[in-house]
């Protein structure tokens, strides 16, 4: 095709999940409760890791802003999907669908990185616990932070800078419900090989050395708990390590499944099932897991229910 005859599309049709008028209000309730309650769950972490003195540590620093950004993450795909549920006109405009990429593009590769923080600061806490409080000082932990932005909003950038410059000709069918890149890499009627590459090599460094961190940092956790004399010990350190080893697995076997296969791969509609998992699912179960897993947050959250009831009794 003559590139000099293309003229870019101005907006896209997200298909997202053809079904009967029925089920999509069925599938419209069902998100949107998840949604409302992933927010809810999130918000009161943050809240209650703020107003408690004894949650003022960096494990719960690194909580604090994973719920923050789950918060973003799911507001950036959730509301637009809800909207397309009730209605027959699924339009995104091309500058929509390019900021909507950026910003998911962001937040995920933020989490990643997030996540392979959690997992060292982890690490630190079990294997040198002498040194961990002038390690993991208040400064280095909002700088731990503040990388992990800037490598997403970094990561985000030139992928979209490929990505923005592609052609789309009359293709307005985005066979998705929110703007990733894989279909839209599916739908370019330009040779998109270059983007494809550059979004294979960084998908890859942004979950791979993320995960790489995760297992170098559990299996060294792992020798020293077993090392600890006590059974009482050893559990405990445990404890401390299995609601973020949870939320990990959950995340990168869920996306891992998505973003680490080259374009040609992404044939098939399961892709918009497994993109569910993590862009509804996960960020719903995640607050879930660390509260019912972690002992200081639920004492954390009694005390900010029940604590002004308490109080006035005990009086």
């Amino acid at each position: 095709m003559d590139e000099g005859n293309q003229t870019n599309v101005s907006h896209f049709i997200l298909l997202g999940f053809p079904t009967s008028p029925e089920l999509q209000v069925l599938l419209f309730s069902i998100f949107l409760l998840a949604y409302l309650l992933t927010l809810m769950e999130n918000i009161v972490i943050v809240l209650v890791i703020r107003a408690n003195h004894q949650l003022h540590k960096p494990m719960y620093f690194f909580l604090g802003n994973l719920s923050f950004l789950e918060i973003w993450y799911v507001t950036v795909i959730v509301p637009k999907m809800l909207g397309d549920f009730m209605t027959q006109d699924k339009y995104i405009s091309f500058q929509g669908c390019m900021v909507q990429l950026y910003f998911f593009v962001t937040f995920v590769c933020t989490e990643y990185i997030l996540l392979a923080v959690m997992a060292y600061d982890r690490y630190l806490a079990i294997g040198n616990p002498l040194r961990y409080p002038s390690t993991m000082s208040n400064r280095f932990c909002a700088q731990l932070v503040l990388g992990c932005w800037v490598c997403g909003l970094i990561t985000a950038a030139i992928k979209l800078s490929f990505i923005a410059r592609l052609k789309f000709c009359n293709t307005e069918a985005l066979n998705h419900y929110f703007c990733d890149i894989s279909p839209l890499l599916n739908v370019s009627c330009t040779d998109s090989s270059l983007a494809e590459l550059v979004d294979f090599v960084l998908a890859l460094m942004v979950i791979m050395v993320p995960l790489f961190i995760v297992i170098t940092s559990y299996i060294l956790i792992l020798f020293t708990v077993l090392r600890i004399p006590s059974s009482k010990g050893r559990r405990k350190a445990f404890s401390t390590c299995s609601s973020h080893l949870a939320v990990v697995v959950l995340f990168y076997s869920t996306t891992l499944f998505t973003y680490s296969r080259p374009k040609a791969m992404y044939a098939y509609s399961c892709n918009k099932l497994v993109s569910v998992l993590y862009t509804v699912v996960v960020p719903f179960l995640n607050p879930l897991i660390y509260c019912l897993r972690n002992k200081e947050v639920k004492d954390a959250l009694k005390k900010a229910i029940f604590g002004t009831r308490n109080t006035g009794e005990l009086s």
